[in-house]
Formats: C-alpha cells, structure tokens, sequence
C-alpha cells in the first residue's frame, strides 16, 4: 500500500527499534552468566503465565490476521505486547526474582529468553533486520530466525485464571499510579496502600509487585475497611478498593 511519509512515524518506530534493543540487552545482562535453555521451565509463576498466556493469544490471532491479508492489524497486536506486556511489564515484573539466587531466578530467565525469541520470530516478517541480528545473539537452534517455526497457538499455553489474576493486581497498580500522579505525588515518596477486596488469595501475592511498582512502603489486603482514616485516598478497581494513607502522601 502507499502511506503517506511522516517524520513522526519514522521516530515512533525508531523509538520502537530502540525498546527492543534495549529489552535485548536486559535479557543478555542476566541470562550470559548462566547456562539458560531456550524452553518454558517446569515451574511457571502467576506472572510467567500471564506473560506466556498471552503470547500464545497474540500468536493466534497474528496468524488470523495474516491469512487474511490484515498486516497493519497484525503488527500493530505484536508491536503492543512487545512494548507494552513484555517491556513495561513482565520485565519489571520479574526484576526482584532476578536479583535472587536459586531456581526461582532461573526459571524467570527462562521465561524471558523464551518469550524475547517468539517476539523476534513474530516480528521478523516486518522488521527482518533488527530480529535477525538479536534472534542470531541468543541460544536458537537453526541458521537464521527467517527459517525458524513461526509461532502458533498452543492450547497447553493457556492459562486464563492465572491471567485474570493478573489482570485485577496490573489493573490496581494502574489505579494507584494514576492517582499518585493526579495529585502529584513523585514515585520516589512511599506510603502504604491498603487493599480492601474478597479476592484476598490473588492480591496477597501480589504484595511485592505493588511495592515495586506502585510506590508503596507496604502493602496490606484486608476483607473490610476497619483501621482504614477517614482522610485516606481511594482507588476503586472492578475486583478491589484501594486506599492511600493522606498523611504518607502528603
């Protein structure tokens, strides 16, 4: 198709080149000392099945998509899970399991490697150049990426409940994070966040990921609001309500 030029697209997509290479460049910072398999580990976490979980959706409907001539659609489902789910996520989702020693870490490196070598598969058809020289960095079997298995849906990488759980914790820290910065609140200030919610199983979990990722000094899961100031912030999610102490805000 003809498209019409535009300085803007030209560095959206550098900027995009550039997320990838640098997300590469993570993924070989903690896999290059360790003997890492370019396969699912045995053991996968609420987050890695997320992650997983989901490749395996973008995968199915890519190929969707691809059989009917829909490539603007197409890349544009691998260029937000690339950027948005596997970049600004999973990778922050699992820096504290990296710091680690022991399996757990080894499995999270896994996962990454895995994930980075489908994405560069899905992508290569629209950036050949970029996947290649990554994808040729990697552990791989095979001479080039442009020969290797495109990915397809696999119906034993689904993990729905895994997945909505991880949904409702992304779908708080957004929340928190929003009003943080509604009211200014720099990411550097702390305070605790208390989560009201029936769903206590999957937010317990998820205590270390709001404390990495929403600023909070600590985070506390409760069924009702007793202990709760009146002068607390709320934050209300389809599965949760959350409160930010004010006086820890402010």
């Amino acid at each position: 198709n003809d498209m019409r030029y535009s300085d803007k697209r030209v560095e959206a997509c550098a900027n995009f080149a550039n997320k990838l290479w640098n997300a590469s460049r993570y993924v070989h910072m903690n896999i290059d000392d360790h003997d890492v398999k370019n396969e699912l580990p045995k053991t996968l976490t609420t987050e890695d099945k997320w992650i997983v979980s989901t490749l395996n959706t973008v995968a199915k409907e890519v190929n969707e998509n691809l059989e009917k001539f829909e490539l603007g659609i197409a890349v544009q489902k691998i260029y937000e899970f690339i950027w948005d789910c596997y970049c600004d996520w999973y990778i922050e989702l699992v820096k504290t399991r990296l710091s680690s020693d022991g399996e757990d870490a080894q499995n999270a490196r896994q996962v990454l490697l895995y994930v980075l070598d489908q994405i560069l598969r899905l992508l290569h058809p629209f950036m050949p150049y970029i996947t290649e020289e990554i994808w040729q960095t990697i552990p791989h079997e095979g001479e080039t990426v442009m020969l290797a298995k495109y990915p397809e849906y696999n119906a034993e990488l689904d993990y729905p409940e895994a997945s909505d759980e991880m949904k409702k914790i992304m779908d708080a820290i957004r929340a928190i994070r929003n009003r943080r910065a509604e009211m200014n609140v720099p990411p550097s200030k702390k305070a605790k966040v208390i989560i009201v919610t029936d769903k206590t199983d999957v937010f317990k979990q998820g205590t270390a990921f709001f404390e990495k990722l929403a600023s909070a000094s600590e985070a506390v899961v409760q069924t009702d609001k007793s202990g709760i100031s009146d002068n607390a912030v709320n934050v209300v999610v389809p599965s949760a309500e959350v409160f930010l102490p004010l006086d820890e805000l402010v």
